[in-house]
């Protein structure tokens, strides 16, 4: 239990956001270099949609593209959502200015993220995670299915989770504390449900998770002392039956690894199988409103359109989604390392 059921004197969030906001560079290359996306936008500044049909786009990388241009100060959308270059983008991404840095980006072009994020644009399909055999088939979705890649990204997600988990538990002690049963879907090593038990004395926590993953699950939560509360339910959380007796659904950092039409499905299928006053708590990095920022979550979103079918997206944007698989919002509150957490009930 080391470390769940209390905070570090420091704050780990610089470094979180080293490592998250680590493919930025490579999607703002590609832009540049690529597609010279700033000249093009001088002449022709339009929507999203029409950005799109210009270059034969997928709508979401390419949301992901004009979110860190926005959260940067290079873009700016007016009130029809037509998009612009900013005085910044103007003067220092554009070949006509005499302060053009556009060649400074240059050099860069031949790194494998940037042709990555490239197809990525055309197509919407992820690449391979890194170092991933490039040979391979299987995106890192699938890459999971392998019991070696599984350990490995599983434990990389553990550790963040230990502080984040806390975090997270304090957030939301007053629900945990009414609450009988949590189920965590897609709970990866279940670091998040041994948080919020550890914090709860009375909560009853499952993790359910696919092959291999369930097995690491296990282990993680004898190492840390909680199997009498935590357990584990074997399954595919899009395909197979959830358990009905739990009163609090927990998708932590699991909706920005997928599309609207999957988070769609995962809601109705929480909606489902909650009883009525039951909760659904989404613990995720969240834009804002307006898709400005912060600018930490736009980048980060640049690693979760390169490896996934997913990125990040703002609360607006998923209290529609809650709404129309048939929740309630009820609220947001910013935890800790870039990271929020939405409730919402059964409506």
């Amino acid at each position: 239990m080391t470390g769940l059921d209390r905070l570090p004197e420091s704050d780990p969030t610089t470094i979180l956001r080293y490592r998250d906001g680590i493919y930025a560079a490579d999607l703002l290359t590609a832009a540049i270099t690529e597609f010279q996306f700033f000249d093009y936008l001088a002449d022709h500044p339009g929507t999203l949609s029409e950005i799109c049909e210009h270059y034969g786009w997928d709508r979401r990388p390419a949301d992901v593209l004009v979110t860190l241009a926005k959260a940067n100060g290079f873009v700016q959308e007016d009130e029809n959502g037509v998009l612009s270059n900013t005085i910044n983008a103007s003067e220092h991404l554009c070949s006509g200015s005499p302060w053009n840095l556009s060649e400074y980006y240059a050099s860069l072009r031949n790194r494998p993220v940037v042709s990555d994020f490239v197809r990525v644009l055309k197509t919407g399909k992820p690449a391979h995670w890194s170092g991933l055999d490039e040979g391979a088939d299987d995106d890192w979705h699938g890459a999971m299915l392998s019991e070696a890649f599984a350990k490995t990204f599983t434990a990389a997600m553990d550790c963040r989770g230990v502080y984040l988990g806390k975090k997270l538990a304090d957030a939301i002690q007053d629900l945990l504390n009414r609450g009988k049963c949590l189920l965590d879907v897609g709970g990866g090593s279940g670091v998040y449900a041994c948080a919020l038990a550890a914090n709860t004395p009375g909560l009853k926590a499952r993790v359910m998770e696919q092959v291999p993953v369930d097995g690491i699950a296990r282990e993680a939560i004898e190492k840390r002392g909680l199997s009498d509360q935590v357990s584990v339910v074997v399954g595919d959380m899009f395909n197979d039956p959830w358990p009905t007796d739990c009163d609090l659904h927990l998708f932590s950092n699991v909706m920005h690894d997928w599309n609207t039409d999957e988070i769609l499905k995962l809601l109705e299928r929480s909606r489902a199988s909650l009883p009525e006053g039951g909760h659904v708590i989404i613990h995720e990095t969240f834009l804002n409103l307006d898709k400005t920022g912060p600018l930490p979550v736009a980048e980060y979103s640049c690693i979760l359109a390169h490896s996934t079918q997913g990125r990040c997206y703002s609360v607006a944007e998923m209290s529609d989604l809650l709404v129309e698989s048939g929740f309630q919002f009820e609220s947001f509150q910013e935890t800790g390392g870039d990271r929020g957490v939405i409730v919402a009930s059964v409506s």
